[in-house]
């Protein structure tokens, strides 16, 4: 619900091209390439097309749930699968959870991505309560501040995508 909200809004904004990634679909199996990711060297057809996949993306906008004040494991595992796809590109962060609004997931997530020199900004979007959102029908519906939040995120993640893409051409 709320990877569809924030990819839904993200559609409407001017220099993005936008495609939701669902884990859950892509279904990678717990890491098991023979050789370490920093080498490239992958067997697995699901590691190429995990690795083509990043690889093309300039931008990330991770959405996570925080699960036992952390994010899940499959979140994990999918970013550990690659390294030097990740690298030099911003990433957004759109966490939920309870009292926390998922921000210890999210500040644990930050973490992990800059050792992959992705650049996880500061701006962002939390729910706290997230179920408090959903409407009849499963409909998430967030309020004006989320909306706002989301707007100004959008805007950094263009800003240092741009300075970010110099980076990638020389290295």
């Amino acid at each position: 619900m709320v990877a569809n909200w924030i990819n839904n809004l993200a559609i409407k904004q001017e220099g993005f091209k936008v495609e939701l990634l669902d884990l859950g679909e892509i279904n990678l199996p717990l890491m098991n390439e023979p050789n370490m990711p920093v080498q490239k060297k992958y067997q697995h057809e699901h590691t190429k097309r995990w690795s083509a996949k990043i690889e093309e993306a300039d931008l990330f906008i991770f959405v996570t749930g925080e699960y036992d004040f952390n994010y899940p494991a499959p979140l994990r595992n999918a970013i550990e699968y690659l390294f030097h796809e990740w690298q030099y590109k911003a990433a957004g962060i759109v966490s939920y959870g309870g009292v926390s609004a998922g921000t210890r997931a999210s500040n644990s997530l930050k973490a992990d991505l800059a050792s992959m020199k992705v650049v996880p900004l500061p701006e962002s979007v939390n729910f706290p309560f997230f179920t408090q959102n959903i409407k009849e029908e499963g409909v998430f519906e967030p309020n004006e501040t989320s909306i706002k939040a989301a707007e100004v995120m959008f805007k950094e993640l263009i800003r240092w995508t741009k300075g970010l893409k110099l980076i990638r051409e020389n290295k």
